[in-house]
Parts: structure tokens; C-alpha cells; sequence
């Protein structure tokens, strides 16, 4: 517990977490609102149109989480953290739960905000949320968020520097997936990729027939919870 109370006292008493907090939030509102007004044959409806900015504001919060790692290598702070923890692996996972959290709280502020929106901007569409389907897709992106949090830390712990891992995990979640999955020896493999999946899980039923939301929320946990712990495992090999 004090590690995780050492945490949230480091990631919550300097600036930069909150102004991307804030950005997350107002990016993933704002594209949503653009959206919604212009009216953009997304081929997306009902409450699922209310969340098609998630995605920019996945990337902030991403920047974030990789940040609150690399800024303390950069600063050389890591080895205080180090010698709290000598065996590394508690400090980490605090720091990655800590994180995560705060991503998560992030994306359901964005995500009902983005939908509340949805109401005042559509109000003759159907965007009650009658079971889970809209529940999923609302609340949904707050998981999200928390999973792709974790990325960004193990990719910070990795790398170690800011300017490498934040090109690194905005490559990734913006653009990689997306020009793999139009390569066409690569479209097989496209639902095996984890910003894929996670898409899948948000907007299943919307994008594609016969997709299982749940399974392909673990597999992206699965993914993210595996490079943590391969992160986690270089770091405890390494000098700090």
C-alpha cells in the first residue's frame, strides 16, 4: 500500500497528468461532437455514435502513462523508487495500477460526456442505454483506457526515453494497426491485434457480425498484462 500511495502522490502533484487528463477528456468529446454535427456517414449509429472519439483521446492518455515512467529515468528519480523496492517488481506494478486507474476514471468522464453530449446534439436518435450492449459501448471505454494505460507503462519501462516511447505507443495505437490491417496478406491477422480487438470490444455489433465483445476484451488485457510483465522482467535484469 505505501508503494501505491508513493504513486499517486508522484503522479497526481505535477502538472503534466492533469493537463492531459483534461485534453483526454475535451479530445474525445470534441471529435465525438464534430461527428455528431456534421452528421459523417460513419456507418455507425444509436449510442455507439456517440464514442467515435475515443480513439485521440486513448492516444493522450497514453502519452500520459508512458510519461509518468520515463520522466522519472530521465530525471534519474527511478533509482529512489529502486531502492524503496529493491526487487522492482512491487514499485512497478503500483505504478502501472496507479496509472491505469487514472486512465480509466479519465475514459468513463470522456465517455459519458461524449454520450451525454450525444443527447443534447441528436436528440431524435435512440441513445438510451436499454441493456448491455450500450452499457458496453459507453462505459466500455473507461476499460479501455485502464488496458491501454498499461501498454504505455510497459512500453515506458522498456525504452526509458520520453521521445522514443511516446513515438513508439502513438505509432501503434494511431496508425500501425490500421496500415497492417490494409495490407492484404495481413487482413487475417487483423482481429489478432490488440488495438483491434479493443475496437471490436467497444463497437461489436456495429462493425462487424459474430464478434464476442468479452473475448476480445481479454485478449487485449491478456496482451497488455503480458508486455508488463516482460517489461517488468528487463527492468529487474538492468541498471536503473
Amino acid at each position: 500500500m505505501s508503494f501505491i500511495a508513493a504513486e499517486r502522490i508522484k503522479l497526481t502533484s505535477t502538472r503534466s497528468p492533469w493537463w492531459c487528463a483534461a485534453v483526454g477528456v475535451a479530445a474525445t468529446i470534441g471529435v465525438a461532437s464534430v461527428s455528431m454535427i456534421t452528421g459523417d456517414e460513419t456507418g455507425f449509429t444509436g449510442v455507439a455514435s456517440t464514442q467515435l472519439g475515443y480513439g485521440l483521446g486513448m492516444a493522450v492518455v497514453m502519452v500520459m502513462a508512458t510519461l509518468a515512467v520515463t520522466t522519472e529515468y530521465s530525471v534519474g528519480m527511478i533509482r529512489t523508487t529502486f531502492l524503496a523496492g529493491p526487487k522492482r517488481t512491487g514499485a512497478l506494478l503500483a505504478k502501472t495500477f496507479v496509472v491505469a486507474i487514472g486512465a480509466g476514471l479519465i475514459g468513463l468522464l470522456a465517455a459519458f460526456g461524449s454520450w451525454a453530449l450525444g443527447l443534447i446534439l441528436m436528440p431524435d436518435a435512440d441513445l438510451a442505454l436499454h441493456g448491455s450492449a450500450e452499457w458496453r459501448q459507453v462505459g466500455g471505454v473507461g476499460l479501455v483506457y485502464l488496458v491501454s494505460a498499461v501498454f504505455a507503462v510497459a512500453v515506458g519501462i522498456l525504452v526509458r526515453h520520453t521521445a522514443g516511447a511516446v513515438s513508439l505507443v502513438l505509432t501503434w495505437a494511431l496508425m500501425l494497426e490500421q496500415l497492417l490491417a490494409l495490407i492484404p496478406g495481413f487482413k487475417s491477422l487483423a482481429e489478432w491485434l490488440p488495438f483491434e480487438a479493443a475496437k471490436q470490444f467497444l463497437l461489436a455489433g456495429q462493425t462487424s457480425e459474430g464478434t464476442q465483445p468479452w473475448v476480445a476484451m481479454a485478449y487485449f488485457a491478456a496482451v497488455g498484462g503480458a508486455l508488463l510483465a516482460a517489461a517488468i522482467a528487463v527492468a529487474k535484469r538492468r541498471d536503473a
